[in-house]
């Protein structure tokens, strides 16, 4: 009898350990705010997907990404809303509901769904930082122009944790930046990154032939990640990065 006893006190000791384990590792995202030009995604304890919208001749209005990331009071944003409209909500947000500073403002290109909004953040005197290629072709567009540039890649605190942010090789564009939160391994891939049965979208300033072998790069260079999340449409996991090196892999 006290060895039936022993057994069940160690199976519902395991039984309690692996609800705790799961609850911790699978956190149920959820829309968190929306309004007409913004909608914010909790995907994680400490990350959020911000989405805002650019009308296009091409692809009509479509949704775009960027990514909130947090630890105790302090945020780092990366790309700005499509326009400083929206830029302006989402800064009050984050003042008002997270109760957070935003450390600094990193768009991962120079197309306006990844710094389109930059001026907002410049008038509330949140620095700007960007791989020094995105503030070359800024200039060269005549685009707000992120204030501080980096070589090659940038880490930048957050509360007690790092992001990285780090030039792989081009792919959209010249000047693909992508974002890793290293405490929760999530990747913000940007416009580098496919959604799962996404298109190739707009390639007018793109390098196909190398897309492939940059997100390689980018796969080896981050085993571990859990969360990614792409400059358009569903975020996911490591799979976004197989279906884009499949989807750009020269024949």
């Amino acid at each position: 009898m006290r060895i039936i006893k022993s057994l069940f006190i160690i199976l519902f000791s395991f039984i309690i350990l692996s609800c705790g384990s799961q609850h911790s590792n699978n956190f149920t995202a959820k829309e968190i705010y929306k309004s007409e030009n913004l909608i914010i995604t909790q995907i994680s304890e400490n990350a959020f997907i911000h989405t805002s919208f650019k009308q296009t001749n091409d692809f009509g209005n479509v949704p775009c990404n960027g990514l909130i990331v947090k630890n105790g009071t302090e945020t780092i944003i990366f790309d700005t809303p499509t326009n400083d409209k929206s830029s302006e909500e989402l800064i009050q947000w984050i003042n008002k509901t997270l109760h957070a500073k935003i450390n600094a403002v990193i768009p991962t290109h120079f197309h306006d769904d990844s710094l389109g909004g930059l001026q907002a953040f410049h008038n509330h005197h949140i620095p700007s930082y960007s791989y020094s290629k995105t503030v070359e072709l800024a200039q060269q567009n005549n685009f707000v122009i992120p204030q501080n540039s980096f070589s090659d890649s940038l880490i930048l605190k957050v509360g007690n944790e790092k992001t990285i942010t780090k030039f792989f090789g081009e792919g959209h564009t010249k000047d693909n930046t992508v974002a890793y939160f290293p405490s929760e391994n999530i990747l913000f891939g940007g416009c580098l990154l496919k959604e799962l049965e996404a298109s190739k979208g707009y390639l007018g300033d793109a390098n196909v032939s190398t897309w492939s072998a940059t997100v390689e790069k980018v796969k080896k260079e981050y085993p571990n990640v859990k969360i990614v999340v792409p400059g358009h449409g569903e975020y996911g996991n490591q799979k976004l990065l197989d279906y884009t090196i499949t989807l750009f892999k020269i024949q």
